[in-house]
């Protein structure tokens, strides 16, 4: 006899498919135009040198479109929009791709990204260097690398900061250097196994922030240090995993992580195009800071139409 709960779908569909239709318009929408002129006044103000021609915000919205185009067919992209735009000057795809490569990514925190939702979660993922790296792995014995990115994000998708280096960047030490920046915003912090360390647990309790960590299985009941850690850690052996998960609502950081990271993948790739490497770091946290725009635009309080 099958015991099995019937899935139920509780996915709201006609507000999924609302956003959807929101992110097409953003993918393709010449918003830059309508503030051109005043960026470049703004860009050129006792600027020394040869004065900008062309708005950040027409980068953004290249680089927005840049996992799915080369730089040329984004030269291309732009000649079509100038013929039915007023004929606006089109930039060069050398020029595209130097501009890319020197916007600043941020990803500002705004007081409803946070502060109504202040569990947060941190994890690490890996961007491959290459579309054909399985291959050369097999064919050529080649191991070519990849890139790590370790990201603290909120349940509700919103990145708040990223970190991105080589596969043996430490996710803890980045962790806690995010943590520390954003902290005062913050009241819970999720994390796998990884991140049962007496360092963090300490961070933890010295800013105030209560850690959802999943205990490792070898643990000690020791406290080597770190009476806050040996609390916790006498908890989960006393509730078992199950039980323990349930109370702390560790579920949620799936949603900070996991969720996070497919969603991005699927969006943006899981490859890099470029080959310097800090074009290759810029590149990969590029999709995160894309990923971040798209849920700015689709969120319920962006008024598109």
């Amino acid at each position: 006899m099958n015991n099995r709960k019937k899935y139920i779908d509780k996915r709201n569909w006609k507000n999924y498919n609302k956003e959807l239709v929101t992110r097409g318009y953003f993918y393709i929408n010449p918003r830059f135009l309508e503030t051109w002129n005043s960026e470049i006044k703004q860009m050129n103000a006792k600027k020394v040198g040869q004065p900008y021609l062309y708005p950040k915000s027409m980068i953004e919205f290249l680089a927005i479109l840049s996992p799915k185009y080369d730089v040329r067919a984004l030269e291309g992209i732009m000649h079509a929009l100038s013929k039915t735009n007023y004929n606006f000057p089109v930039i060069s795809y050398s020029q595209i791709s130097r501009r890319i490569n020197a916007l600043d990514l941020t990803f500002p925190v705004e007081n409803n990204n946070i502060v109504f939702d202040d569990i947060v979660g941190c994890d690490g993922t890996g961007i491959k260097v290459s579309n054909r790296g399985e291959w050369m792995r097999q064919k050529w014995k080649i191991r070519r690398g990849w890139i790590k990115v370790v990201t603290l994000a909120n349940k509700r998708g919103k990145i708040i900061d990223v970190r991105v280096g080589i596969e043996s960047l430490n996710e803890n030490k980045a962790f806690r250097e995010m943590l520390s920046i954003h902290h005062k915003s913050i009241g819970t912090s999720l994390g796998d196994g990884t991140y049962d360390t007496i360092e963090n647990f300490d961070l933890c309790r010295r800013l105030g922030i209560e850690p959802i960590f999943k205990i490792r299985e070898n643990a000690s009941d020791n406290a080597h240090g770190s009476m806050f850690r040996k609390e916790h850690v006498k908890e989960y052996k006393k509730l078992g995993y199950k039980k323990w998960s349930k109370k702390k609502k560790y579920g949620n950081r799936w949603l900070c992580t996991e969720v996070l990271y497919s969603a991005v993948k699927r969006m943006e790739g899981e490859y890099v195009r470029a080959t310097k490497k800090e074009n290759m770091f810029h590149e990969a946290k590029m999709k995160f800071w894309i990923y971040n725009k798209i849920k700015e635009a689709t969120s319920e309080n962006c008024v598109v139409f």
